[in-house]
């Protein structure tokens, strides 16, 4: 606010006015369809053969029977092994790459092309991807001619002339393996570039310090690049956790929407999927509305082992 001819002239106006198209956006497209959903879920409203059911109000019903059908749990568990199997290795290396190219000592060349080449599987479709992935990895596919090749599958395989291949997709440790190596390659470029730039944000007097004190970089990169990058660890572990919550379309490919073998690779949104297609609306509001507060529960409980609250406080 500033005076102008003895009149005081407002700004604030402008802020809102500015506001109004991320507000009308939210409301529309978040809002209104989180409120329908959980609306929704307290109605039995489906599609039996050709005759539509409902919406009749039954309350908690579509809940009780979500948890006491077992189903659920199996693919909240499928959904979480999956995203640390894929996590694990996905963190590692994009910690390893980003202290590599963030280190001015190393005098790296190409680090430009290196981070493009890094990132451009992030570009990439997971559509494509898993198709990719399925012809290369199918019983006769590339993967199963090279291990003929090169003799891997040999003569306890063999029945008769013709080589039985290994199949990737009918055993559970192989599957899920391929999925998270999927989404490994597919996302471990933009957690590196997210590293980078926190590694970069670093105060590099903090570096040349330690190095006078005789600091190896082992010494340096636990005991201060790791707890000044908490914030962004905490920022991609969270934004890694949802993503891996709403794990769907490379598992819904792969194995065909079955999450086979024996139902080991179904995720939770593969789950919701099915209920959807077959038009089954009410739980398919109670699975959303219970896999919100699991992503909720999940976050804030990341966010508080952090440590993050506490120094808040202080």
């Amino acid at each position: 606010m500033r005076k102008s001819g003895g009149k005081a002239v407002r700004y604030n106006k402008w802020g809102y006015i500015f506001l109004i198209p991320f507000i009308v956006v939210y409301v529309v497209f978040q809002l209104v369809p989180l409120i329908t959903t959980i609306y929704n879920s307290f109605f039995e409203n489906y599609m039996s053969g050709l005759t539509q059911i409902g919406p009749n109000f039954v309350g908690f019903e579509n809940y009780e029977k979500l948890f006491t059908s077992g189903d659920i749990w199996q693919y909240f568990k499928n959904t979480m092994v999956l995203w640390i199997m894929c996590f694990i290795p996905q963190i590692f290396l994009s910690l390893l790459l980003g202290a590599w190219f963030s280190d001015v000592s190393l005098k790296l060349k190409g680090t430009r092309f290196f981070k493009t080449v890094i990132y451009l599987p992030n570009l990439i479709m997971a559509s494509a991807f898993s198709l990719l992935f399925f012809t290369l990895f199918a019983d006769g596919g590339p993967i199963n001619n090279l291990l003929m090749q090169i003799g891997f599958i040999s003569e306890p395989y063999k029945i008769g002339l013709v080589d039985t291949p290994y199949k990737f997709l009918s055993n559970v440790g192989s599957a899920r393996g391929l999925i998270a190596l999927m989404n490994c390659l597919m996302w471990f470029g933009n957690t590196t570039i997210l590293l980078m730039a926190g590694m970069l944000g670093i105060d590099t007097s903090l570096f040349e310090a330690a190095e006078v004190d005789g600091a190896t970089s082992t010494q340096v990169f636990f005991k201060i690049t790791l707890p000044l990058l908490r914030p962004i660890l905490i920022y991609v572990i969270i934004t890694s956790l949802i993503g891996g919550l709403q794990l769907f379309d490379v598992p819904q490919i792969l194995t065909n929407g079955t999450g086979n073998p024996v139902r080991s690779s179904m995720t939770l949104i593969m789950y919701l999927n099915k209920r959807l297609y077959s038009k089954d609306y009410g739980m398919s509001g109670a699975l959303s509305v219970i896999l919100f507060i699991i992503t909720a529960i999940l976050s804030i409980a990341v966010f508080k082992l952090s440590g993050n609250d506490d120094k808040r406080k202080e």
